[in-house]
């Protein structure tokens, strides 16, 4: 019965459907916070670059830019890689048009999930912890609903996904290297239990070195390329716009198909409104919660706008697009030995252990964080680090399709969720906002205090904040 009900929610014809009810919603909301917070993406676009260098105030929580780095490091994955390769072999070039667009619009939801979850973040001992599941319970008193929440979430990221990623790294290296999938399996076990056994503190450490890394050599190697191919770039700009608007799409229904891939990537790719991201925005130690919604809204930016960017153009320059391959890795591959030559598997063999095995370490600590909402006792963290790695090295080995298929599900729902209740409390974020912005056009370095929203409550964090001489320091 289980496998029936399964089937009959997964399968094509509803998929398709869940897959349009999630993004009219996504977009919806999207549209919704860029209006309402008058283009904060745009606005204060500059400030995000200031903020997300910001030392932290005390010894307490992560610095800004730690807590973007464990955020890169779940949304920048083998999405970023195969993904957006799959997105223009099905949708054409036009399919990265919107890809960008939809990233401009979720950068806003960025800023008010990650925002909300600075406002009703919780102190766990010299860190902080908080995200969807914690505000549905301090703002709304919705506990049973955030109980919901993050078990969907520890499932789909703490599990299903880190299985996807992990199976993602033993193909590529199977395929390349030669080296067995069980003991792909085996290595990738060490690695995360080193690194999750650790704490907070190890994960940040970890995805503070990777994350840039990661990112600085593989945006270099598409610059290189873009280089190599300077005088296409203009071409290459005027495809993407024919196909995203051209009438011969329009026609022939290819339009539809562009811009439902692009959406698609874009919304699955940097994670905005999926109620993921401000778990990892909860840790940061910041003067103000808009700080960290700013600084999150940024790496929607990272993710698509410059990552995914860099492997469109990457696919588009290479002219292979239109061979028929489905299969992202295959084309970007291939794509890449247009470029460089025969060592093109390796380097994609590579950049793709490098952002899998950080998804890993990223997802990981979303459900941890959860697990934590659930049930304090330690005794199910340890639970949750075992079945964790098990499911790393399942995911190594096996490939069940089913799994994939509950994934996107799970990540449907957490979704509608978490957007509906971000909706309900936009209205505190607004206010955040308004305070920060204030602050700042003051000359100050914004400081945020419960008492400035009348009858906010559940975020005793923020209570009693004192104002400190170097706040009023104009910056």
């Amino acid at each position: 019965m289980f496998e029936n009900a399964l089937n009959w929610l997964v399968g094509p014809a509803n998929s398709f459907i869940w897959t349009y009810i999630l993004i009219g919603l996504l977009l919806a909301a999207g549209a919704y916070f860029t209006i309402r917070t008058k283009f904060v993406q745009v606005r204060l676009f500059r400030e995000m670059f200031r903020l997300i260098v910001e030392k932290k105030d005390s010894n307490d929580g992560v610095s800004p830019f730690q807590a973007f780095t464990i955020s890169a490091a779940s949304r920048v994955g083998t999405g970023n890689v195969a993904g957006v390769a799959l997105a223009i072999g099905i949708g054409g070039p036009g399919a990265v048009f919107w890809m960008w667009i939809i990233a401009i619009i979720g950068m806003a939801t960025a800023f008010i999930e990650s925002t909300l979850a600075q406002v009703y973040k919780v102190k766990d001992g010299e860190t902080f912890r908080g995200g969807p599941a914690y505000y549905m319970q301090k703002a709304l008193g919705y506990r049973k609903l955030g109980i919901v929440f993050a078990v969907l979430l520890t499932i789909c990221f703490g599990f299903i996904f880190n299985a996807v990623q992990s199976n993602t790294i033993s193909q590529s290296f199977t395929d390349v290297f030669g080296i067995p999938d069980w003991a792909v399996g085996i290595g990738l076990i060490v690695l995360t239990a080193v690194i999750v056994f650790g704490g907070v503190q190890r994960i940040v450490k970890v995805t503070q070195t990777i994350v840039p890394v990661m990112a600085t050599f593989y945006i270099i190697v598409a610059l290189f390329i873009v280089i190599m191919n300077i005088t296409q770039v203009p071409a290459m700009i005027m495809l993407i716009i024919e196909h995203a608007f051209g009438i011969k799409e329009m026609v022939g229904g290819g339009i539809g198909v562009a811009i439902m891939q692009g959406v698609r990537r874009g919304l699955f790719s940097n994670e905005a409104g999926m109620g993921s991201v401000p778990n990892a925005a909860a840790t940061a130690n910041v003067s103000h919660p808009a700080k960290q919604g700013l600084v999150q809204s940024l790496g929607v930016f990272f993710d698509t706008i410059v990552i995914c960017s860099a492997t469109a153009f990457i696919i588009l320059l290479g002219g292979l697009y239109e061979s028929g391959e489905t299969n992202g890795i295959l084309l970007t591959q291939a794509s890449m030995a247009v470029h460089v030559g025969a060592w093109a598997p390796y380097f994609i063999a590579v950049a793709i252990m490098f952002f899998a095995f950080s998804s890993i370490v990223g997802n990981y600590y979303y459900g941890e964080t959860n697990i934590e909402f659930i049930n304090a006792n330690k005794g199910w963290k340890y639970a949750y680090q075992i079945l964790v790695l098990g499911m790393v090295f399942f995911g190594a080995i096996a490939k069940v399709q089913v799994v994939w298929d509950m994934a996107d599900l799970f990540m449907g729902l957490m979704a509608i969720i978490n957007l509906v209740v971000i909706i309900l409390l936009g209205k505190v974020a607004f206010q955040v906002l308004d305070d920060f912005t204030v602050q700042r056009k003051a000359g100050k370095n914004p400081v945020f205090k419960a008492s400035t929203i009348p009858g906010l409550k559940g975020a005793e964090c923020w209570e009693e904040t004192a104002e400190k001489p170097e706040d009023r320091v104009r910056l």
